[in-house]
């Protein structure tokens, strides 16, 4: 029995499978716009680098969390510059807490606490007490083992229901075989080595490299399953079939 391709979808069914190829397209573009501005700019630096990725994984070991942060993406809030080097020569000092009373918090008051306080709402790190800048106050190992678990379940059950997705129509691309089954299992192995990779990274740096490879893997069959299945469904025409008479 034949086996059923893009040309002998009715119209209806193009039209569903290019809107959900378009919109999953969409989705990841937006989420590597979202992961570039979530980990650029801790090296101070503009741009992504492998500083960055390290930094968010394995952590600036040279510094506390505190000091990456108003260094790197935070620097912006506190316009003085002389401000910032209040705080980083306070963490060098051991933070000592009379210190923080006098000369750190009155800072935070003016470029911090509207956020960094329990009345913001927000879940991020509390500044507005001596007890609660302590926790960012240590050296910065970057993200806790806590969040990359809560991170990573949510990632693999997610991005693998979109793998699947994007799977279940490319199945019906006239392609080779070997290289449909390479397209199509590529995401998945790609999706679990990228999400080791966090876990490696915050190990070692050097397994950084993993995760941008990975991910750039992940990007390119995606992108390939999208495209030849947006091409063969629209101009792919079924083949002559018919026989010819001798």
């Amino acid at each position: 029995m034949r086996q059923r391709r893009f040309y002998d979808c009715p119209l209806n069914e193009k039209l569903l499978y290019t809107a959900f190829l378009l919109l999953m397209g969409i989705g990841y573009l937006m989420a590597l716009v979202y992961l570039y501005t979530s980990h650029e700019g801790h090296d101070r630096k503009a741009g992504l680098s492998m500083v960055d990725i390290v930094d968010t994984y394995y952590g600036n070991r040279s510094g506390t969390r505190l000091e990456a942060a108003i260094r790197g993406p935070m620097a912006g809030n506190i316009q003085k510059p002389e401000d910032r080097h209040v705080i980083v020569a306070w963490l060098k000092s051991g933070t000592p807490e009379q210190d923080y009373r006098t000369t750190v918090r009155p800072i935070l008051e003016r470029s911090c606490l509207q956020c960094h306080s329990p009345a913001s709402g927000l879940k991020i790190p509390d500044l507005s007490t001596y007890a609660g800048i302590r926790k960012v106050a240590n050296v910065d190992t970057g993200e806790s083992l806590h969040t990359l678990m809560k991170l990573s379940h949510i990632h693999l059950f997610g991005i693998g229901l979109v793998a699947l997705g994007i799977g279940l129509v490319f199945r019906l691309a006239s392609v080779g075989d070997w290289f449909k089954a390479t397209l199509m299992v590529l995401p998945f192995l790609a999706i679990f080595v990228d999400i080791l990779a966090w876990f490696l990274t915050k190990w070692d740096p050097v397994y950084a490299y993993t995760v941008v490879v990975a991910g750039a893997l992940l990007g390119l069959t995606w992108a390939g399953q999208i495209l030849i299945s947006l091409y063969q469904l629209w101009f792919l025409k079924a083949p002559d079939r018919t026989n010819s008479v001798n």
